[in-house]
């Protein structure tokens, strides 16, 4: 029987990899990627030349019963994402589900993972937060945010930077204005931000400097009295 390995690749800042991830992938029989062309890019930094195949949201459903069929005759199997912990919003749930179903032993690494330094560098409370990922896109959007609108935790929600102007005018009117957020961009990057205020400071932060980037928004929770 083989293994999957879930390994985490860095979110921006290449020296964020592991020793560990860098020896699973060059071990590895098989590197599934959801991008060939950027992981590529990382591989020949690290000088892995395990061969990759592509496996992203699009084709995952349709290749899982022959990678299944692999790990059980034996392959080792590395899954890794353009950036951060494979799974979190990025493919790698069907694949570990069904090795989980079939007995194929899987082990995650610790690593990259946007949301962590996020929230650690928003300032606000961490210990209760609820990662929320992106948000439904048209259907099921406003019932969300009735929801997230009663939350007392500190909520982890990620944002597209063409999108995050209209999300921080819906934050005003589910959250209001004076809720406090904070808004990571390009974490780990060279340009690296961290707007904090209120939402209406940090909405016209970004209408005065438009955002570009990967995009972490950190919310306040809802304060009960």
């Amino acid at each position: 029987m083989g293994k999957l390995f879930i390994v985490p690749t860095p979110i921006g800042n290449l020296e964020d990899m592991t020793f560990r991830a860098i020896r699973v992938l060059k071990e590895a029989d098989l590197i599934l990627a959801e991008d060939t062309r950027t992981s590529g890019k990382l591989l020949k930094h690290y000088e892995i030349g395990t061969h990759m195949y592509s496996h992203h949201m699009h084709n995952e459903h349709k290749t899982i019963d022959s990678l299944i069929a692999r790990l059980k005759s034996g392959e080792t199997i590395a899954l890794i994402s353009d950036a951060g912990t494979p799974a979190i919003s990025d493919p790698g749930f069907l694949l570990t589900r069904a090795c989980v179903e079939q007995g194929v032993e899987v082990e995650c690494l610790p690593g990259a993972t946007a949301f962590v330094p996020a929230l650690v560098n928003s300032g606000l409370p961490n210990d209760r937060f609820t990662f929320e990922g992106f948000l439904p896109e048209k259907k099921g959007r406003q019932t969300r945010y009735l929801i997230l609108a009663e939350e007392v935790r500190t909520m982890i929600i990620y944002v597209s930077p063409h999108k995050l102007l209209k999300t921080l005018a819906e934050f005003i009117t589910y959250f209001g204005e004076d809720r406090p957020i904070c808004v990571s961009r390009e974490l780990s990057k060279l340009h690296e931000e961290n707007v904090r205020g209120t939402v209406r400071e940090v909405l016209t932060h970004f209408e005065a400097k438009a955002p570009k980037g990967e995009i972490v928004v950190v919310v306040g929770g809802k304060i009960t009295k």
